[in-house]
């Protein structure tokens, strides 16, 4: 893809590294990336990423809202933590969405890889509105992503993305250790 997927991939790094850190600034950093990898994904008919990127333009314009003032106060929000059976819902949405939309891609698209990029996502999906409730289990969800990306992304030649996606794998690992040793420093954490 050239210099537009070395860009999106630059910009993917540096909103990652900011989502860790829960600095609002991640958000207008995404909505670069998320921008150029609607293009990418279009060229490469990977549909379900396509539709997935435009669905993040607005998730990123909502996070970076909800982030400055979506806490109690209308101030900075905390990280949260689901409830187990919450966190059961969402694996249960994430599984028979995967299915309804794969079915569809595979039966009326002639997209790539109908089934796997239908679960990429679905889960992203999850895993970004989530992250804009700044929600710690997101970044299991992320961690599901990027696996699975991985392969998806290697497969199509996306060998750029498949290192950022490595990448994201052990930012989101690191997300995900940070955000659970920051609710030790902040008040009980409220289930979302």
């Amino acid at each position: 893809m050239g210099w537009i997927e070395i860009v999106a991939t630059v910009f993917g790094l540096a909103c990652v590294i900011l989502y860790m850190f829960r600095n609002v600034w991640a958000w207008p950093t995404g909505l670069v990336q998320v921008v150029l990898y609607c293009y990418i994904f279009y060229e490469v008919k990977l549909y379900s990423d396509l539709i997935l990127h435009l669905i993040y333009v607005v998730l990123q314009l909502y996070g970076w809202y909800h982030w400055l003032y979506g806490g109690g106060g209308r101030d900075n929000l905390p990280v949260q933590v689901l409830e187990r059976r919450v966190l059961a819902v969402w694996v249960a949405v994430g599984l028979f969405g995967t299915a309804l939309w794969g079915f569809l891609m595979a039966r009326y698209t002639d997209a790539a890889l109908p089934y796997p990029d239908a679960f990429t996502t679905v889960l992203s999906l999850i895993a970004q509105w989530l992250l804009a409730r700044k929600v710690l289990e997101s970044w299991l969800f992320w961690i599901v992503v990027d696996v699975a990306a991985i392969g998806i992304y290697y497969v199509k030649g996306l060998h750029f993305t498949t290192g950022l996606y490595a990448v994201f794998l052990v930012l989101a690992t690191l997300g995900y250790l940070g955000w659970r040793r920051s609710l030790v420093a902040q008040p009980a954490p409220q289930p979302a």
